[in-house]
């Protein structure tokens, strides 16, 4: 069968969308350069059998090995024997133009890097959300579609387009760590928790923020545990989610960090399980590791620090509850960030140093961390009750120790 040529007009006429269902279907990509890099983990995701011809790869292509097949050589006449799609990506015209031609014969939709007049497919500009694939094509003008896809997505994620309607939603409980404070910091699959949830279950340090952007429907449940005031028991916030589970609602919890760095987020996964409620786990950004990077401050750093340790400080060195080994940590030599341990910060000093710590060791005290109100204290080992008392430090704060803050904080660690 002849294969008609094209109309003269064909470079002005819009492409057909549409949305190529590609697992377990052989895709051929060739080339291994930055357009490669960028192309084949998509087509891994969406389950493409993907073989790359090419002599040379990324060193990102590289460490994917396994993951598709590689033909360590340059493109050659029958490659595309059995492709349902191709991608020629060389920086060679020539190259391009014959498998492009080799396509053509093959009826295979056909990708070009270097000349997208002169191919038989585009490759849209894309994202996901909430289960939406988002794909914009905008004549070629690869900025233009990119900026168009990024303003849908976002209109998706602020909820500002509604995905609910029609979707089964299992009933059940989501444990969603809320990140450092600043509502950005969640991730996108907790904000999505947040805004398909029948019911949210909120803790005091959970971004405020993004309470007030809640769909009306949702029911809020403040189980705010206000240090020496009202506070809810870990079983009536267990009994809560269990209980509004088995009505038939999704639940999001919502916790501030991450629900099992100093969390109780495995005694609610308990709880569920016992009941027979299913419940998932979106992890948050943890504060030991963000507070202190959002200010500069590296946990480590080559040839400084080879390791880290997180301690809970809301128990004092010596205390009867204590299950960290005080003595231990004061030889060690890494880096050590303290969560809940503004009041105790003092006696845990002394101990340091009493344990080996020189009294000089660089401290910083973040407190407010995300947060309008952030602040950074310097102050050292010897120096830290002092300084606490005189900056009026209150919780919530991040203290780290180490020589880290010195490599953050030169001009105050000469």
């Amino acid at each position: 069968m002849t294969i008609p040529a094209p109309p003269e007009n064909a470079d002005t006429l819009p492409p057909y969308p549409v949305g190529l269902r590609l697992a377990g279907r052989r895709v051929v990509v060739v080339g291994g350069g930055g357009v490669a890099q960028r192309r084949v983990p998509h087509l891994i995701a969406a389950g493409a059998v993907v073989e790359v011809v090419s002599p040379v790869l990324t060193p990102a292509l590289e460490g994917m090995i396994g993951e598709f097949t590689w033909h360590d050589r340059r493109y050659a006449p029958g490659d595309l024997d059995g492709a349902w799609y191709a991608l020629a990506l060389t920086d060679d015209a020539e190259v391009n133009a014959a498998i492009c031609a080799e396509a053509e014969e093959r009826r295979v939709f056909c990708v070009r890097a270097d000349d997208a007049s002169e191919a038989t497919a585009w490759t849209p500009a894309t994202g996901r959300h909430a289960g939406v694939t988002v794909a914009v094509l905008a004549n070629r003008d690869p900025r233009t579609s990119s900026t168009v896809r990024d303003e849908i997505l976002e209109v998706l994620r602020e909820g500002r387009i509604g995905l609910n309607h029609g979707r089964r939603r299992s009933p059940g409980v989501v444990l969603v760590g809320g990140g450092p404070g600043d509502p950005e910091l969640i991730t996108v699959a907790g904000r999505r928790a947040l805004m398909e949830a029948d019911v949210v279950v909120a803790d005091r340090l959970a971004p405020r923020e993004l309470l007030g952007e809640l769909p009306p429907h949702v029911e809020l449940i403040d189980v705010a545990k206000l240090p020496r005031g009202r506070s809810a028991s870990q079983e009536e916030i267990n009994r809560v989610i269990v209980e509004k589970a088995l009505e038939g609602k999704v639940v999001a919890r919502f916790k501030g960090g991450d629900n099992f760095v100093f969390g109780r987020g495995f005694e609610e996964i308990l709880a569920c399980r016992e009941a027979g409620v299913p419940v998932t786990v979106i992890p948050g950004v943890t504060s030991p590791i963000a507070v202190p990077g959002v200010t500069g401050l590296p946990i480590t750093h080559r040839g400084v620090a080879h390791e880290f340790t997180v301690i809970s400080g809301h128990l004092p060195p010596g205390h009867p509850e204590s299950l960290t080994d005080w003595d231990a940590v004061a030889r060690m030599t890494g880096t050590l960030v303290l969560m809940m341990a503004v009041q105790n910060a003092p006696v845990i000093a002394e101990r340091l140093v009493g344990g080996g710590r020189a009294p000089s060791t660089p401290v910083a005290i973040v407190c407010d961390g995300t947060m309008p109100g952030q602040r950074t204290v310097l102050s050292t080992l010897a120096t830290v009750a002092d300084d606490l008392e005189r900056e009026q430090v209150r919780p919530p704060a991040i203290i780290v120790v180490g020589d880290v803050v010195a490599v953050a904080h030169p001009e105050r660690f000469a």
